[in-house]
């Protein structure tokens, strides 16, 4: 059995209005990611099939709001409720918003390889 906490993936990942800290185990990659600022994140998929991410997710909102936007209409997950996304998203996510979220590795990490270019190439 593997296991992950906040406290135990090491340094957050920061950016503008955002923190995520990341573990894996037995193939999932676990996010807890905190939004103090509205992120609307369509613009860091582009380079991949559709302009959208690839990667399935499972999930949790403690607080606040996310807005999947999918080819076949927008999925809202708000306080206390679980979810699942197919590949084929993008996410927008509202302020003060706290989640969980569960992604296989290796579908992630594709998805996050193109994510972290198209965030070096805005500055």
């Amino acid at each position: 059995m593997g296991k992950v906490s906040k406290d135990s993936t090491g340094e957050p990942i920061e950016g503008p209005g955002f923190e995520g800290r990341y573990g894996e185990t037995g193939g999932y990659t676990i996010g807890f990611e905190k939004y103090s600022e509205h992120a609307d994140m369509t613009p860091l998929f582009v380079g991949l099939p559709d302009d959208r991410c690839q990667s399935p997710h499972w999930g949790y909102v403690f607080r606040g709001k996310l807005l999947y936007h999918t080819a076949d209409g927008d999925i809202e997950v708000t306080d206390g409720e679980a979810y699942y996304v197919g590949p084929g998203h993008t996410p927008e996510i509202f302020p003060d918003t706290e989640i969980v979220e569960f992604s296989p590795t290796a579908d992630f990490q594709q998805t996050m390889d193109v994510v972290g270019k198209n965030m070096g190439s805005m500055g």
